[in-house]
């Protein structure tokens, strides 16, 4: 059961979607995920923060690539959904709906993660042959594109090749993909510099909508990206970061990856809603204040 009380028709590891008739009502709660487990406890303002991010990309680059947004207001959403108005302000959506491409298309613009894992092993990352020499938070000589399966719940995406992309959906579908990804990650690389932050990697999803390609989900959050603070950047070593990997480092550190995840600890659950605030900060210029007293975790 969603957490306003009403039953959604699909739900993700972090977003609840509704169906809307003609479109969808994308409602993104403050559950966190890590190597594709759900973990048992929310992080405060998370769900807030991953939808106003994305907007907020949404609307910077909707001059590269259309995108499915329709409204963030809740006035506007079907009337079915009056009731939840305060919860829903700031945390969700409605957007068209879109034939979904299955491919996580990924950009990495620095080595870390599973790419410095299959260049430790081949020197390639998903197929592509990088410089010898390169280390931890090594910067790639250009961004790559670097696509992935997407997995049902609980399993393990898969990173491909772009000829197996292609293979899945097509030359002119993969190409398209590939340099939608690549043109809104430098746009985004470029302005998050002056805003102090590496974008190191993201994950974009796709669907057509109308025939033309448009990007759907979310953008370019502390979810689907690392991002990195410049100042202190060097390379050689695992950087601090604004995203999940906090969450992700206590895992590693204090879990075998066996059974069910553990509870994060108090100072764990804090400490990432704090990442997550001041990403949204620093990307947006703004200070961070809960639309509605509601989303205050009690």
């Amino acid at each position: 059961m969603a957490a306003m009380g009403k039953r959604p028709d699909s739900q993700g590891k972090v977003r609840d979607i509704y169906d809307c008739g003609d479109s969808l009502l994308m409602v993104a709660s403050d559950r966190i995920s890590a190597y594709d487990f759900i973990l048992p406890d929310e992080i405060p303002y998370k769900g807030e923060i991953l939808t106003r991010v994305s907007a907020f990309w949404f609307k910077k680059f909707e001059n590269i690539l259309p995108n499915h947004v329709i409204s963030l207001d809740p006035a506007d959403y079907p009337a079915e959904f009056a009731e939840y108005k305060d919860y829903l302000l700031g945390r969700s959506m409605l957007v068209k709906k879109a034939t979904t491409v299955p491919i996580e298309c990924i950009v990495r613009g620095y080595l870390t993660g599973s790419g410095k894992k299959t260049y430790d092993e081949n020197g390639t990352v998903c197929g592509i042959k990088l410089p010898e020499g390169l280390t931890e938070a090594s910067k790639l000589p250009e961004p790559i594109f670097t696509p992935s399966t997407k997995a049902a719940l609980g399993d393990h995406d898969e990173n491909i090749s772009f000829e197996r992309c292609a293979q899945i959906v097509g030359e002119d579908v993969a190409t398209q993909l590939r340099d939608a990804s690549l043109a809104i990650y430098k746009a985004a690389a470029e302005y998050a510099a002056t805003r102090g932050i590496i974008i190191a990697d993201t994950k974009f999803e796709f669907g057509f909508i109308d025939g033309k390609l448009a990007i759907i989900d979310e953008c370019l959050t502390p979810d689907s990206s690392r991002f990195w603070p410049a100042e202190g950047y060097s390379e050689g070593h695992v950087q601090p970061s604004f995203d999940k990997q906090y969450v992700r480092d206590w895992l590693r550190a204090n879990w075998d990856m066996t059974g069910e995840p553990p509870h994060l600890p108090s100072e764990v659950v804090e400490g990432a809603s704090k990442r997550y605030q001041e990403a949204y900060e620093i990307i947006t210029g703004e200070k961070f204040m809960p639309m509605k007293e509601s989303n205050v975790p009690a």
